[in-house]
């Protein structure tokens, strides 16, 4: 016995949680690409965008205006609206996973982290689980670091300080790597600090 490294299985409550912020994730990753496309549309019309919020007040009043040719126009309001019931599948998403952790204090300190809100925060409690299962930070860089692989190892993505070769799948410990880069080592600290009971070492 003790021949076997030990693995933690998070509980149900943290693979529930889990849940939520991935599948929140991956619909903005679902609207980024349809912003993608609509500026595709505009660009195949010759319209520039001067503006970058396409989206936003100004962006919206120019999309209404637009006189494009029928398939173009067709595909650019086809776009517009899959974005609106992303835009409210991604709030109803954000909000279960506020609700799930409302009452926890890691959520609200680990916010304290320059850089780090409300999104960020629930990915940084949802991923890492127990705290106490890293004994330092340094521990903590070293498992966000490594990517999740349960394929071939043949065709295991490549990945460099947080990013990742086109061909790819990304882990969601990117999450962490992605976003903290060089200064991986002092935001989990201060991560782990957060996210520790009062009194534990």
């Amino acid at each position: 016995m003790g021949c076997l490294p030990e693995a933690w299985i998070s509980p149900p409550a943290v693979r529930e949680l889990r849940e939520l912020v991935r599948h929140r994730a991956k619909l903005v990753r679902l609207r980024s690409g349809c912003t993608a496309e609509v500026h595709a549309v505009l660009a195949r019309c010759g319209i520039q965008v001067v503006n970058s919020d396409l989206f936003g007040v100004w962006g919206t009043e120019l999309l209404d205006g637009l006189d494009l040719p029928a398939p173009y126009a067709a595909r650019a309001a086809s776009l517009r609206r899959v974005m609106d019931g992303l835009d409210f599948e991604i709030d109803v998403f954000a909000g279960l996973a506020r609700g799930r952790m409302a009452h926890q204090p890691g959520y609200t300190a680990v916010q304290k982290i320059p850089g780090i809100g409300p999104i960020l925060a629930a990915v940084f409690v949802a991923e890492i689980g127990d705290i106490s299962r890293f004994a330092s930070a340094s521990k903590l860089t070293c498992w966000a670091s490594r990517p999740s692989w349960n394929g071939s190892p043949s065709k295991a993505p490549v990945w460099c300080a947080g990013r990742r070769s086109s061909q790819s799948r990304p882990s969601p410990k990117a999450a962490w790597s992605g976003c903290c880069g060089s200064g991986s080592l002092t935001i989990a600290a201060g991560t782990s600090a957060a996210l520790r009971p009062p009194g534990a070492s």
